[in-house]
């Protein structure tokens, strides 16, 4: 499938949020049949089903002052709708959060904006014990610094302000047949990025590229036996296939593999696991359109045009014998420990991850990876981990996303995914971990991660200067939120990034704030909020610091 193909349907927040919506609405509908009836109720408990749709509007009158290098402050009303919803049945679940924005400006200095930002993930059971169906999707606003660097939590009315879309979808098929059992599964998804088109570099240094939209599919077959039914041990034969088409300069990453796997119980919760297998990856693209003087054209969007009439050239091309070796570990239901070390890329390989509950208010979740792709597929994958029930953290006063959010079956950040929007492919490696607890009236959790990025690119084309370069990010969130009484609440969050280029005079950029909002009840659905936010950004592309304050008077109706 092409990426014309794709955008007719997929190319606008508001379908994503449509399409998204209508999933979770089919999930809730087979909960609630689960459950024996109370669909129509704002939250319904029936059985093992549960529903829970929190809607909202807002209007708010918002100031922003410029704290450094300047001193300007504009002032705006700001109108919202959305929807936190959570969905669990014996067929289905899912968890949504879903807001549209429309900011009015006074004058000239201050511009009229509309935003989406939303996070969902769901799935359904289309034959019980056989064929299931998921899908996710994001809608997010970020910053784009000179370097290629993004950051959530944008000032609003930021030139550099861009947003970011993206979307999967895909069916999982099961079966046995005697002791042999067999999977099957297939994902498509969506990524775009709109952004300015013009971002400002450093005197001297090459145009950023940033990434466009790429259309990526994967997909998975396993054929095996379980350890004991009927051999000691276990062996499965897994072929697997992953393309993303990115359409800047037409870039192809195709990864083909074929493997054998190997389990041996040792004791009763720990599993020595083992894989050989061959493996072909490929990533190759066009050149820009030159002009007569050799120069790259820039179309009218801001981006280079791509020379179709080209031939493709490899960038990296590897294929030959992988291989990995590692446990899994698991004492009981709330503690999960896989670890692997091998080859893979042409190099060595590491990758596993950790997930403990202590109780059921904590979670503890730990994830080390090790991939070749496209800004989009590394979205699409970060969507697909995480929880199926969540609550999204929000910024106080914007109510942008935070970037990580939190639910009893675990969390996850996608600071570290959004932390750079080149159009490269690179292989990417890197450690995740969040943590979150619910403790009386108060729900807590911390993010933290570490991202480097290795781009791979074709030389002697406009991408060549990228190859073998590297982008380093290093980010932290955190939130508190909680009751006061029974008619007041607050809720702080806080973040940090940093992104390390490099390339050539792309320089540095470190972001650091923080917000903090309360909230009372003027009767059962109406409530008064009041905010404040303090924002600070270090770009070496940038002459000087940039330092913000703002603050937020409002009031939500919660329907």
């Amino acid at each position: 499938m092409g990426i014309e193909g794709v955008r007719v349907c997929l190319s606008t927040a508001a379908i994503v949020l449509i399409c998204l919506g209508s999933m979770l609405g089919a999930n809730a509908s087979a909960s609630a049949q689960d459950a024996g009836g109370g669909a129509d109720r704002e939250t319904s408990e029936r059985g093992n089903g549960r529903i829970e749709v929190d809607p909202y509007i807002e209007i708010s009158q918002v100031a922003i002052a410029e704290l450094s290098p300047g001193d300007d402050v504009v002032t705006f009303t700001q109108l919202a709708a959305g929807v936190d919803a959570s969905i669990k049945g014996r067929r289905s679940g899912g968890s949504a959060s879903l807001r549209v924005e429309q900011s009015i400006g006074y004058d000239e200095t201050s511009r009229d904006s509309t935003t989406i930002s939303g996070v969902a993930r769901g799935y359904t059971t289309l034959v019980p014990n056989a064929v299931t169906f998921e899908a996710g999707g994001l809608a997010a606003s970020t910053r784009v610094d000179g370097s290629g660097a993004s950051t959530l939590n944008p000032l609003i009315g930021e030139d550099a302000e861009s947003t970011v879309y993206s979307l999967y979808a895909g069916p999982t098929v099961k079966g046995n047949s005697g002791d042999l059992y067999g999977t099957a599964s297939y994902r498509i998804g969506y990524t775009r990025v709109d952004s300015p088109d013009f971002i400002a570099v450093a005197p001297g240094a090459d145009g950023v590229d940033i990434f466009d939209e790429s259309v990526s599919q994967s997909a998975t077959a396993t054929i095996g036996t379980k350890p004991g039914e009927p051999l000691p041990v276990g062996l499965a034969l897994v072929a697997g296939w992953n393309q993303e088409d990115v359409s800047n300069f037409d870039q192809r990453v195709r990864d083909s593999y074929v493997r054998g796997d190997m389990q041996l119980p040792v004791g009763t919760d720990l599993v020595l696991v083992a894989g050989v297998g061959y493996e072909d990856v490929e990533i190759s693209s066009r050149d820009a359109v030159l002009d007569v003087d050799g120069n790259p054209v820039i179309g009218n969007n801001g981006r280079f045009l791509t020379d179709d009439s080209r031939p493709r050239q490899l960038a990296y091309d590897v294929s030959g014998l992988i291989y990995d070796a590692g446990i899994i570990w698991r004492p009981s239901s709330r503690t999960s420990l896989e670890a692997h070390v091998g080859r893979r890329y042409d190099s060595t390989t590491y990758y596993g991850s950790f997930a403990w509950a202590p109780s059921s208010r904590q979670s503890v979740n730990v994830s080390v990876y090790d991939a070749v792709s496209g800004f989009g597929n590394r979205l699409n994958t970060a969507l697909a981990n995480l929880p199926v029930e969540f609550t999204a953290g929000r910024n106080a006063l914007t109510g942008d996303l935070s970037g990580c959010v939190g639910g009893s079956e675990g969390g996850n950040c996608l600071a570290g995914v959004l932390g750079s929007v080149r159009s490269s492919v690179f292989r990417s490696r890197g450690i995740s971990a969040s943590y979150t607890i619910i403790a009386g009236r108060l729900n807590a959790g911390v993010g933290a991660g570490y991202d480097r990025r290795r781009f791979i690119a074709a030389q002697d084309t406009v991408l060549g200067g990228a190859d073998g370069l590297t982008d380093t990010s290093y980010y932290t969130s955190f939130f508190l939120s909680g009751q006061i009484d029974a008619q007041s609440s607050f809720t702080t969050n806080f973040y940090a990034n940093r992104l390390e280029s490099g390339f050539d005079l792309a320089g540095d950029v470190t972001t650091l704030g923080g917000s903090a909002a309360y909230s009372r009840s003027v009767t059962r659905r109406l409530s008064a909020r009041a905010a404040f936010a303090l924002d600070y950004i270090d770009s070496e592309t940038a002459p000087e610091d940039f330092t913000a304050a703002s603050a937020l008077v409002g009031l939500r109706y919660g329907f």
